[in-house]
C-alpha cells in the first residue's frame, strides 16, 4: 500500500477510535448512560435490555477506558501523519504490535466477562488498523 493511502485508512481509523472513546465519559453521566448501557448490551449479546443501567463503578471505567481509547486513537494520528512518512518501518511497527496486543488482550477478557461477541466485534476494529499496514509502506519514492 502506497504511504498516502495508509494515511488516510489510518487517520479513519484513528478517528474511529477518537469517537468512541468519547462515548465512555458521555456515557459516564447518569442522564446520557444509556449509550453505554446501550454497548454493554450489544457486547452481551443478544439485545435484552440488560442491564437496565449501569452502576457508578461500570460507569466509571466507561469514562477510564475512553480516555484510554481516545488516547490511543490520538497517538495513532500522529503517528500516521508525522512518523510514517519518515519511518514507515517504525511506525508500521508500533501500530500493529498495539493493536495486536489490544486485540488479544480485549478479546480473551471479553470472553472471560461472558460477552464473547465482543471478540467478533473487535475484528472490525482490528481491520482499521491491520489492512493498511499489512504489507510494508511503499513510499513514493520507492513506487516511481
Amino acid at each position: 500500500m502506497h504511504i498516502e493511502s495508509a494515511q488516510k485508512w489510518l487517520k479513519a481509523g484513528a478517528a474511529v477510535l477518537v469517537g468512541f472513546g468519547l462515548l465512555g465519559p458521555i456515557g459516564a453521566l447518569p442522564a446520557t448512560s444509556e449509550i453505554t448501557r446501550f454497548f454493554a448490551d450489544l457486547a452481551f449479546f443478544p439485545l435484552d435490555g440488560t442491564p437496565a443501567q449501569l452502576d457508578p463503578a461500570a460507569r466509571l471505567f466507561w469514562a477510564i477506558t475512553g480516555g484510554v481509547i481516545a488516547g490511543w486513537g490520538m497517538m495513532i494520528w500522529i503517528v500516521a501523519t508525522r512518523l510514517l512518512p519518515r519511518e514507515p518501518a517504525l511506525a508500521r511497527s508500533m501500530v500493529l504490535t498495539a493493536a495486536v496486543v489490544w486485540f488479544v488482550i480485549d478479546s480473551l477478557g471479553s470472553v472471560f466477562a461472558g460477552a464473547p461477541v465482543n471478540a467478533i466485534y473487535n475484528i472490525g476494529f482490528l481491520a482499521l488498523f491491520v489492512v493498511p499496514l499489512w504489507r510494508p509502506i511503499e513510499t513514493a519514492a520507492r513506487a516511481a
